[in-house]
């Protein structure tokens, strides 16, 4: 129940610093959804079993990763992106942030910030992080919630299937269904890549 509750607060802290430095103008502050939707697993069956997941395998250590921004929004809350998406257990935590596993996958999430860590050799979409992830993500679905998926990146509307967006260098990507919340442009990486 610990390790739970500091996740939580860690979860809450960084939606707050998300709300804070990474907006253009003033911040919008948006609640964080109650629920295990709203709260969803970082872990799949295959990820689990350190099985493929869509067409990425669990492995060794990747050389160059580079980071992009991920914010779920559904009904007008929050939905965490939680620690630990592509990086088969046992985890091993410190202070809500995943430091190993048994292996990990070329796009995964060390910490419940939204921030994604990619193989910057392979390409990969935001089709991958939820095939890895083995969440639902279509046109007409975010996870468990049903309706219009609006897609920003870079503050942007994207036109065409979110799948299909590129996870890139310092990207920042929004999703919203059941609701319209201003994205936001930019997020603050931070040191490193």
């Amino acid at each position: 129940m610990v390790r739970r509750a500091r996740v939580g607060v860690a979860a809450a802290a960084a939606v707050l610093v998300l709300a804070t430095s990474a907006s253009a103008g003033a911040p919008i502050p948006t609640p964080i959804g109650v629920g295990p939707r709203f709260h969803p697993g970082p872990t799949s069956s295959a990820v689990a079993a350190a099985r493929p997941a869509g067409r990425h395998v669990c492995g060794a250590a990747v050389q160059t990763r580079v980071r992009a921004h991920v914010e779920l929004f559904a009904q007008r809350r929050v939905v965490i992106v939680p620690a630990g998406i592509g990086v088969a257990p046992p985890l091993r935590m410190h202070n809500g942030f995943i430091v190993g596993g048994r292996c990990s996958y070329p796009v995964r999430t060390v910490e419940p910030t939204g921030v994604i860590e990619v193989d910057s050799a392979i390409r990969p979409t935001l089709g991958d992080l939820f095939a890895v992830w083995g969440r639902q993500l279509a046109p007409g679905r975010l996870l468990s919630f049903k309706g219009r998926v609006q897609a920003f990146v870079a503050g942007k509307r994207w036109r065409g299937d979110p799948r299909t967006i590129p996870l890139r260098r310092h990207a920042q990507i929004v999703l919203e269904v059941g609701g319209y919340i201003p994205p936001h442009r930019s997020y603050l990486f931070g040191e490193g890549r």
